[in-house]
């Protein structure tokens, strides 16, 4: 008689496509909490260190400020140890593969945090590994941005709601009361920000208006999870090649980057294309965005994609946005490494 000792496959967090609107809602409140506890609750001290003695690789072929600053500090907060591992540290893609590279890994650390190219290379990454992959960033999807921009959107309706102003302020209030029913304005590329929107944002009610230059589309099968989402919920999904439309009635504009790191060849050739596309007051003034309409870009921003009038203004939610990736990155940590799955 033999037994079988193969361990089951590690749960990964690739794409908010992969969860439930429930599952991705509880991960916003887990940040939450931990973003309540953490700044708010201080100077009591956490007792807690569930990662004590456990390592996270942080595997980034790419450079990152918010996603290496936020996944170092919130292993730290739950008591592990960060590896960082950028192109030039260790021998991927110079004389071993992505495949060798997964496996030797990961049999050495507790998880893996991974910024990477191509989506297929996260694939993998995540098919090879004995122990959880976070996505940090691929070409297709950007699944923890989108994690902060719910939080961040819920903030902002909690607090707008309770007539709170100023510096955000501690609230336990869950996601699933804030959200449905949200208009989200897209301004800009169809690239891995706005598809990991379309996959995430519909599930849970909010409904998107795209507006990309003629020829910049999102891949079918993610129009065809947003369109499906929408139907389920309500929410609308829209195409367009005009900002004006897309900002109609808008609570939120979003936009990003429109010339992404590989991209550099094309700037000149971008640049011409997306003209018009920069988000202004005139913008969403001529597109009838709602009164109370609010900013939102991951960043780092360049001034061609929203004018200094909208960026530093106090419907400007950036830096808020940014500092929610380290609550959501915690909350994704602590389900996989922690708790076990999402």
């Amino acid at each position: 008689m033999s037994c079988s000792t193969q361990k089951p496959k590690p749960p990964h967090f690739i794409t908010t496509a992969d969860y439930t609107a429930e599952q991705l809602l509880d991960l916003v409140n887990r940040a939450i909490q931990f973003k309540v506890e953490s700044k708010y609750n201080h100077p009591q001290p956490r007792t807690e260190r569930p990662l004590a003695g456990k390592t996270m690789a942080l595997l980034f072929s790419k450079r990152s400020t918010r996603t290496r600053v936020a996944t170092e500090t919130a292993t730290a907060y739950l008591g592990g140890h960060a590896m960082f591992l950028g192109g030039q540290d260790i021998q991927l893609g110079v004389n071993e593969s992505l495949l060798d590279t997964s496996r030797v890994v990961s049999s050495m650390v507790d998880g893996i945090m991974a910024r990477v190219g191509g989506h297929e290379e996260i694939e993998t990454l995540a098919k090879e590994s004995a122990v959880p992959v976070i996505n940090a960033l691929s070409d297709k999807y950007h699944p923890t941005q989108i994690l902060a921009d719910l939080m961040t959107i819920h903030e902002f309706i909690h607090h707008r709601n309770n007539n709170v102003t100023g510096q955000y302020t501690a609230h336990t209030q869950h996601p699933r009361e804030t959200l449905k029913g949200l208009k989200v304005a897209w301004v800009g590329d169809a690239n891995n920000i706005l598809q990991e929107i379309l996959v995430a944002f519909p599930k849970v009610g909010i409904s998107v208006a795209a507006a990309a230059p003629a020829g910049y589309t999102c891949d079918e099968d993610v129009v065809a999870i947003a369109q499906a989402d929408a139907a389920k919920t309500g929410a609308t999904v829209l195409f367009t090649t005009k900002p004006e439309e897309a900002v109609k009635d808008a609570d939120i504009i979003v936009t990003d980057t429109w010339i992404s790191m590989g991209q550099e060849e094309e700037k000149a050739k971008r640049l011409a294309e997306f003209a018009g596309y920069q988000v202004t007051m005139d913008l969403a003034k001529r597109g009838g965005a709602k009164p109370n309409w609010v900013f939102m870009h991951c960043l780092p921003r360049k001034p061609e994609e929203v004018d200094d009038e909208v960026f530093y203004s106090e419907r400007s939610l950036v830096f808020p946005e940014a500092e929610n990736r380290k609550w959501t990155i915690l909350s994704v940590i602590d389900a996989l490494l922690v708790r076990g799955g999402i």
